[in-house]
């Protein structure tokens, strides 16, 4: 390789070489840098610390997610919202916190492979003194139906005919959380 000789990046003489917008800037914990709808104009390089990504939308509300755990009928022990920076994994142990005396009973948890390593199974057996078992899609070569993962996924289509629960139209994650159980009442009312 002529010419070409691998060296480290150096922010300060990346800095030092100042160009237009070129800045350092310090921060306080907590203190927003960059929001959504801002003129993306610009790079950041964190040089310590770290950055917490926040979806909002239009209206000021953070995107959420639903972690659900149901039996083998589609009926839920346990249910967690939270925001969308929460990983499967962290979601699924926060809603056995959460719930973990609906769940004293569970021997086994199948879930996906979003929800592989050993870090996550070391926290069901904490909890719950249950395995995990994992599918995967690698290792199906043919389309077929993933094992009993149709029915969560089925349970999730039945809070999805709750007009309310279509979209994301509450500020806190409480109350996300309130009009999930509800749409669960209903559907247990119905079935009497």
């Amino acid at each position: 390789m002529t010419g070409l000789e691998n060296h480290a990046f150096d922010i300060a003489t990346y800095l030092a070489n100042a160009g237009l917008g070129r800045r350092v800037v310090r921060l306080e914990p907590k203190q927003t840098f960059f929001s959504q709808g801002d003129p993306a104009d610009s790079v950041f390089y964190l040089q310590k610390g770290r950055a917490k990504v926040t979806v909002v939308s239009t209206v000021g509300k953070e995107a959420t997610m639903r972690h659900i755990a149901v039996d083998t009928q589609g009926l839920p022990h346990a249910i967690a919202i939270t925001t969308a920076n929460v990983t499967d994994r962290n979601g699924a142990l926060a809603a056995m916190d959460r719930c973990e005396p609906n769940l004293l009973t569970v021997e086994s948890v199948l879930v996906d492979g979003g929800y592989t390593g050993q870090p996550f199974a070391d926290g069901v057996k904490e909890r719950l003194n249950a395995t995990v078992q994992v599918v995967k899609r690698n290792e199906l070569h043919a389309f077929v139906v993933l094992p009993k993962r149709w029915v969560v996924e089925r349970s999730f289509g039945w809070l999805e005919k709750c007009r309310r629960l279509w979209k994301n139209c509450e500020r806190k994650l409480d109350s996300s959380l309130q009009f999930v159980h509800l749409a669960f009442l209903v559907l247990l009312l119905r079935r009497l």
